[in-house]
């Protein structure tokens, strides 16, 4: 079996767990990005949700992609990493009203608005401040990206998003408003997305969107199509860059631009996911009844995917080259949960190995938390290793 290429002699005088990230991946994957949507009308917002990571983030910046942000300290983070004001999209359905005059302070792209509620709110802040907000409204296409059903966002009932029906309401409020600027429509169906025809779907309906929009007088300069592209969590050596040739080919294809019009991309995980791997070692190997465990020194608080919504990452013991035999592999957090994988091959394991927690780059540090009076991992990377 393939394994990573990681500087295990480097790893052993590091206390873990800790974040690695190959930093030569993520400018291939950044490459590859900026190759395929060259020539094109398109730009992208990196997910700062996804890994908020300083390093990571003004490397990103560097290539000129814009952010996408959901709260008012990602905003802030974003213009301290060099991504332009201009360049930064704000989405997320309970923005405060300190998160919004954030955004109108330093005249950011656009609020991507979520309902009728936001709108009139941030008409409010914008007439208070003397400003007009830009808004694309995101709108539920009711596709279903055949994901995980916590991360499914873009059917109708659901807690994104505005419905149709409600368009010709949010329409007459923005005329009557006076300092909302309507610039476009934005979606987004959900995460890690593997059947590439969701996107045609959505493309299908943003056209008939852009139809009715064109009815009521209506032209959007700006698609915002969202993001959502998956990667492959099961294959990581094999499959290091996710599939970005078919994803925007795909949009160039289904979705036809008018003159002057943009399409906006907001892509997380497929961007810093293969780049990131949680480095933890073994404390114990506890023999069951009929299972062995692999008691390892990271948990739910450093990534918390597999507990939350049973995610699957490909592990490694980067430390050992012996015969493969089965292993749960689990954490030391006192909850049930605290589960890897089960019944997971492994190359056979001693007290001290080293477990590389492979395609770990998104939704793993930003998200790890204090609980049990944890300590927060530690960030390496592999450009000052």
């Amino acid at each position: 079996m393939i394994k990573g290429n990681f500087p295990t002699t480097q790893f052993e005088s590091f206390e873990t767990p800790f974040y690695y990230y190959d930093m030569a991946l993520l400018r291939e994957t950044l490459d590859t990005i900026r190759k395929e949507t060259a020539g094109k009308p398109f730009h992208i917002h990196y997910a700062i949700k996804a890994n908020a990571n300083e390093e990571i983030l003004k490397l990103i910046a560097s290539y000129g992609f814009g952010a996408d942000c959901v709260s008012g300290n990602e905003i802030l983070r974003a213009l301290e990493c060099g991504f332009p004001a201009h360049r930064i999209a704000f989405a997320g359905v309970g923005k405060t009203d300190r998160e919004i005059r954030i955004g109108l302070e330093n005249d950011i792209f656009c609020f991507n608005v979520e309902s009728m509620a936001e709108l009139e709110v941030l008409n409010e802040l914008a007439a208070e401040m003397g400003k007009k907000a830009p808004v694309a409204l995101r709108i539920n296409p009711n596709v279903d990206a055949h994901t995980h059903q916590y991360i499914t966002t873009g059917l109708n009932e659901n807690k994104f998003g505005i419905n149709e029906q409600d368009l010709p309401t949010l329409l007459r409020m923005i005329a009557d408003g006076g300092h909302i600027n309507l610039i476009g429509m934005h979606f987004h169906i959900g995460s890690q997305i593997t059947d590439l025809s969701s996107f045609e779907d959505l493309c299908v309906k943003a056209l008939e969107l852009r139809e009715w929009f064109h009815t009521q007088g209506v032209t959007l300069p700006v698609i915002n199509v969202g993001g959502g592209l998956g990667i492959n969590y099961h294959h990581p050596n094999h499959c290091p860059i996710a599939d970005f040739e078919s994803y925007f080919r795909l949009f160039e294809k289904y979705l036809k631009l008018e003159e002057g019009q943009t399409l906006h991309f907001e892509l997380g995980r497929s961007v810093v996911a293969p780049c990131g791997s949680l480095i933890t070692r073994v404390i114990y190997v506890k023999e069951g009844i009929q299972k062995k465990f692999l008691i390892v020194d990271a948990g739910m608080t450093e990534l918390i995917r597999p507990a939350l919504y049973q995610a699957f990452h490909h592990i490694e013991n980067i430390s050992s080259e012996k015969p493969y035999t089965s292993y749960d592999v689990v954490g030391p957090v006192c909850e049930s949960s605290d589960v890897f994988v089960r019944d997971f091959m492994l190359n056979e394991s001693k007290r001290g190995d080293l477990i590389a927690i492979r395609s770990a780059g998104a939704y793993g540090e930003t998200m790890a938390s204090n609980y049990n009076l944890r300590e927060l991992p530690a960030s390496r990377y592999s450009d000052n290793i």
